[in-house]
């Protein structure tokens, strides 16, 4: 996440400057004319400037947990600090509900429609000009076994989000144009298991006859790079979604997602929190006997969509299940 637009997730800050709940932002389309030679007038002959608009809307989530305080026998029982305890799985369990929505929404995951589960905002369905299906198939009921997630997935991907009129933008990587592309682990097994001409463990194999096996795939765990394209993992990737009936799951896939730049867009209110995005609030219960405590944000998140089509996303559908 970061302010700028070269973040994945873009942080917008307009919503802590004053009151309401939505925010409106803009979103141009490259320029494409011809520009203007040396013998022709420049005056009047400007391009015009064509844009979009998307919008954000926020609301509030918190979650509290609860724990004998300080002030019991309970306390005097275990080795560890339990306000501290408290406070970290709430850390964590914010990490975790962040993630999950992000994933929801850029993996266009209809089915999941509390709004607890997707940044307070209801997903939106993968754009059919924006998505691959795996072996061919015309939508994600229809993978079968024989379509697993392979590397030519990624080429096509990226095939699909570099050309037309509004092509996702890369982000910079180290001074480098990158995309990145989360798997599911099922995806991830596929991909790495694969030993045909290539494939992933052909490839890897040609870099360490090159000497490159020091950082070689294989043997760091990490899934490295392709055509540009960063890999990673996340558990977060979403099943697919019967087209038939979007808000149902489909069992055995797994939408790994292509991001660009600006893929979503995350806001964060200022209610009672000054410039912080979270509030922290501590509650003694029962003649200070029980403690309970809560972490709340005034927010929103979503997938950026330009004229109505997804602006920084590919979805790359497959059939996915554990390997064991």
């Amino acid at each position: 996440m970061g302010e700028g637009p070269n973040s994945i997730i873009q942080i917008k800050s307009e919503m802590k400057k004053g009151t309401g709940d939505r925010v409106t932002f803009g979103l141009r389309t490259k320029f494409s004319g011809e520009g203007i030679g040396e013998t022709e007038t420049a005056e009047g002959n400007g391009e015009a400037m064509t844009t979009y608009s998307d919008s954000l809307t926020i609301g509030e989530l918190g979650h509290v947990v609860a724990a004998k305080s300080e002030n019991t026998i309970d306390a005097q029982r275990v080795p560890f600090d339990i306000r501290e305890e408290l406070k970290d799985g709430l850390t964590d369990w914010w990490n975790e509900r962040i993630s999950v929505a992000f994933f929801n929404h850029v993996c266009g995951n209809t089915a999941q429609t509390n709004t607890k589960y997707t940044g307070l905002v209801a997903t939106t369905a993968n754009t059919a000009t924006r998505r691959i299906i795996a072996g061919g198939q015309a939508n994600d009921q229809s993978l079968t076994a024989n379509d697993i997630f392979t590397l030519d997935l990624l080429d096509k991907a990226k095939e699909l989000a570099t050309v037309g009129d509004n092509p996702l933008r890369p982000i910079n990587v180290k001074g480098s144009k990158k995309f990145v592309c989360y798997l599911h682990p099922y995806q991830v097994t596929s991909l790495r298991t694969n030993s045909s001409t290539g494939q992933w463990q052909d490839i890897q194999k040609a870099a360490m006859m090159g000497d490159q096996v020091s950082d070689n795939a294989i043997y760091t765990g990490a899934l490295g790079e392709y055509n540009d394209i960063v890999l990673r993992s996340s558990q977060d990737v979403t099943l697919g979604c019967n087209s038939a009936t979007p808000t149902t799951a489909v069992a055995s896939t797994r939408r790994a997602v292509l991001l660009g730049a600006q893929a979503a867009v995350i806001g964060f209110g200022t209610g009672p929190y000054g410039g912080d995005r979270y509030r922290w609030n501590e509650e003694l219960l029962d003649h200070k006997r029980k403690l309970e405590v809560s972490a709340w944000s005034i927010m929103g998140l979503k997938k950026v969509q330009f004229n109505s089509a997804d602006f920084g996303v590919v979805t790359i559908s497959s059939y996915a299940t554990a390997s064991a």
